[in-house]
C-alpha cells in the first residue's frame, strides 16, 4: 500500500481510486497496525482538503464530500479496525454545541471512535447544554465530546461544562472539545479536560481515559 498515493487520492477527492485502494488493501489481510497507518494516511488527505478549503481552492461541498469519503473509507476498514473490539471500551456522548451547525469533524470523530470500540451517542448539531446534561444522566458516559467550528461555539462549550457542573455531573465525565477555534487557552477557560483538532488524536485521548 503506497500511503502517499492514498493521501494524495483523498486530498484530490478521487473516491473511486481511494475505495479501490482500500478494498485491495483489506484483501491482503493486513494487521491492525498497518490498518491504523492507512487510516492516518486518509486523515492526512483530509487535512490537505482542509488546507485547500482555507485557501479557497475547495468549497463547503468538497469538505462535506471529503467527510463522506472518509466515512466510507472507515467502513471498508472497520472489520479490521473493529475486529479486536467486540466489547465496548467506553461510552461517549457527542454533539456540536448550541449555535453551531458544523458536523463534519464530529462525524469523522464518531466514525473513528466507533471503529475503536466506543459506543457513541451522537446528539447532532446545535445542541443546547440541557440536552447534553439529560443525555449524560441517561447513559452515564465516561466521556463528553463537544465540537464546534465557529468562535461562538467556545461560549456554548463553556455553558455546557457549567451546566454539567450545576447538575453535579462534571466530576463523573472527561470532557474533550474539538474544532477549529479550540486552543489550549480556550480549553482551560471552558473547563474541558482536553482539546483536539484531529479525529485520530481525539480517539487516542479517549482510549487513554477509559
Amino acid at each position: 500500500m503506497d500511503l502517499q498515493t492514498l493521501t494524495q487520492a483523498v486530498g484530490e477527492l478521487d473516491e473511486e481510486k481511494v475505495l479501490q485502494m482500500l478494498r485491495e488493501f483489506v484483501a491482503t489481510n493486513p494487521s491492525l497496525e498497518e490498518t491504523q497507518k492507512v487510516v492516518s494516511a486518509c486523515q492526512q488527505g483530509m487535512a490537505n482538503v482542509g488546507d485547500l478549503f482555507e485557501k479557497n481552492e475547495y468549497f463547503v461541498g468538497d469538505l462535506i464530500f471529503a467527510g463522506e469519503l472518509l466515512t466510507a473509507a472507515i467502513e471498508i476498514l472497520k472489520p479490521i479496525l473493529g475486529s479486536g473490539n467486540t466489547e465496548k471500551v467506553g461510552t461517549i456522548v457527542l454533539g456540536t454545541v448550541e449555535g453551531d451547525l458544523h458536523d463534519i469533524g464530529k462525524n469523522i470523530f464518531k466514525s473513528m471512535a466507533e471503529a475503536a470500540g466506543f459506543e457513541v451517542h451522537d446528539l447532532g448539531i446545535d445542541v443546547p447544554p440541557a440536552v447534553f446534561v439529560e443525555k449524560v444522566k441517561e447513559v452515564k458516559p465516561q466521556i463528553v465530546g463537544m465540537s464546534g467550528v465557529l468562535t461562538l461555539a467556545l461560549d456554548s462549550m463553556k455553558k455546557t461544562v457549567d451546566a454539567l457542573k450545576e447538575a453535579g455531573l462534571r466530576d463523573q465525565v472527561k470532557v474533550i472539545i474539538g474544532g477549529n477555534p479550540v486552543t489550549e487557552e480556550a480549553c482551560r477557560q471552558i473547563g474541558a479536560d482536553k482539546f483536539t483538532t484531529n479525529g485520530a488524536e481525539g480517539v487516542k485521548i479517549c482510549q487513554n481515559w477509559v
